[in-house]
């Protein structure tokens, strides 16, 4: 099958697969950075830190511009909250109570999640199909939900809502922009502005709730796993907008699957994890799902090189 591909075409399917093994990734490193008493303001301040040093760098290499008038200002405030400062609060908070694999599963609800947003704020038309993906994705939460099927304790369904709110800003975040736009702004610049402002509102908060995470030795698995997290989560976004703009947005839509399917595997690779055969069928569901809701059209040329 491989060989059939293109040589082009293949390099696609490469950096696809790479982004969504990166992404996937987050969710045993949430699992590990929390799992000795780190919490999420303090760990969402260096997830900031790490990602304006990263990106950064990188704008300064193609020449450091970056808008910082009033209107950009808010905008890399709004992008800031609704993208990584409250979702990343309460998935930090989930990933204390909740196992990995599970957390992998219930951010596959963000294209479905964005759907009912999008008609709401007129952004979509009305879709049976899309409707039905929506439908199969909150089945498969019930499921994981049901006492006695999916979770180790049943008293871990109660942190299940506080997992929901990632996946639900997550997608509020995706219509905002889809509505707003970004302020003429390009991804590299949104991600770096909002990693700026993230960070200035994330120290007092991390420094008042006694969260901070002192940089200084000795280093244990927490820390690493928060360099990685930021890291990976950092290159995978700069690559997944360039690979948009090459293959086209539905192509690069397709890593949906790949982030799920790599957060399982890594969380029973890393974390030795293993699931029911309830939490399968809630996969297969949520597979479903993002499969109609997907977006449907002709696909989109890919520019020359």
């Amino acid at each position: 099958m491989w060989r059939d591909l293109p040589r082009e075409r293949l390099g696609y399917v490469l950096i696809l697969i790479l982004c969504g093994a990166g992404w996937g990734l987050g969710q045993p490193m949430s699992k590990i950075a929390v799992s000795e008493g780190y919490r999420h303001f303090g760990i969402i301040f260096w997830q900031f830190a790490i990602a304006v040093l990263l990106l950064g760098a990188m704008n300064l290499a193609r020449g450091g511009r970056l808008p910082c008038q009033a209107r950009h200002l808010l905008f890399y405030t709004i992008i800031a909250l609704i993208g990584t400062l409250l979702p990343n609060s309460a998935s930090y908070t989930a990933a204390i109570h909740l196992p990995s694999g599970i957390l992998s599963i219930v951010l596959s609800l963000i294209p479905m999640l964005a759907f009912p947003i999008a008609l709401a704020w007129g952004l979509d038309r009305f879709s049976a199909r899309r409707l039905l993906g929506l439908c199969l994705g909150l089945s498969a939460i019930v499921l994981i939900a049901a006492p006695g099927t999916s979770l180790p304790d049943p008293a871990m369904v109660w942190w299940l809502p506080v997992a929901l709110i990632a996946p639900l800003f997550y997608a509020v975040e995706g219509n905002f922009v889809a509505r707003y736009g970004t302020e003429g702004l390009d991804a590299l610049q949104v991600l770096l502005g909002a990693s700026i402002v993230g960070m200035v509102l994330a120290l007092p908060l991390a420094a008042m709730t006694g969260q901070f995470i002192s940089p200084l030795p000795p280093w244990g698995a927490p820390d690493v796993a928060i360099i990685i997290s930021s890291v990976s989560h950092a290159l995978a976004y700069t690559a997944y907008v360039w690979l948009v703009t090459r293959a086209g947005s539905v192509f690069a839509a397709q890593v949906s699957y790949l982030v799920t399917g790599f957060g399982i595997l890594w969380a029973k690779l890393i974390l030795g994890e293993s699931y029911s055969p309830w939490v399968w069928a809630a996969l297969v569901l949520m597979m479903a799902g993002l499969a109609l809701v997907q977006p449907r059209k002709p696909p989109e040329p890919v520019p020359a090189e």
